[in-house]
């Protein structure tokens, strides 16, 4: 079985990133995102939380699974048994950044190998960051995450 980790804070996730996870649950057997708890930031919503609202977005895909870490990437995805890492890109910028972190990885376990996935372009200028500027001063959220997450963000922005 063929096992991937697509990592990432995902606070909130957005359309792009279960853009990626759909199509990457399309060629692997088994996907398992990884919801990075960074106790160096201070996310809008709790790992828990970040992983509740991911698994109620990706429930109609079976071979998905959702669960939260700390510390290395590596050491979680050999944890889960994967040997891809899956890293969605939106800009040259991102390739950059996220080869960099493929080399890493690649140094600290020559095992994995990382796959890059475009995002669809229609999602291409959306991130979490500009999502929670948004909801901050009350725009529409509608088209930029999933639906049945907008009013968890909202609520953040009472």
């Amino acid at each position: 079985m063929r096992t991937a980790v697509y990592p990432g804070s995902f606070d909130p996730i957005t359309n792009g990133h279960l853009d990626v996870i759909e199509r990457a649950s399309r060629v692997c057997d088994k996907i398992v995102v990884g919801v990075l708890n960074n106790t160096s930031k201070t996310p809008l919503f709790t790992a828990e939380e970040r992983v509740e609202m991911i698994r109620s977005v990706t429930g109609h895909l079976e071979n998905v699974e959702v669960d939260s870490f700390t510390g290395l990437l590596v050491d979680f995805a050999a944890a889960k048994r994967a040997k891809v890492i899956i890293k969605g890109l939106r800009t040259v910028t991102d390739f950059e950044y996220e080869f960099q972190m493929a080399l890493l990885n690649k140094a600290l376990n020559p095992e994995f190998e990382t796959m890059f996935m475009m995002t669809n372009s229609k999602y291409s200028y959306i991130s979490s960051s500009m999502v929670k500027e948004l909801a901050g001063f009350k725009g529409d959220l509608t088209g930029l995450v999933p639906c049945e997450i907008i009013e968890a963000i909202k609520e953040k922005y009472k």
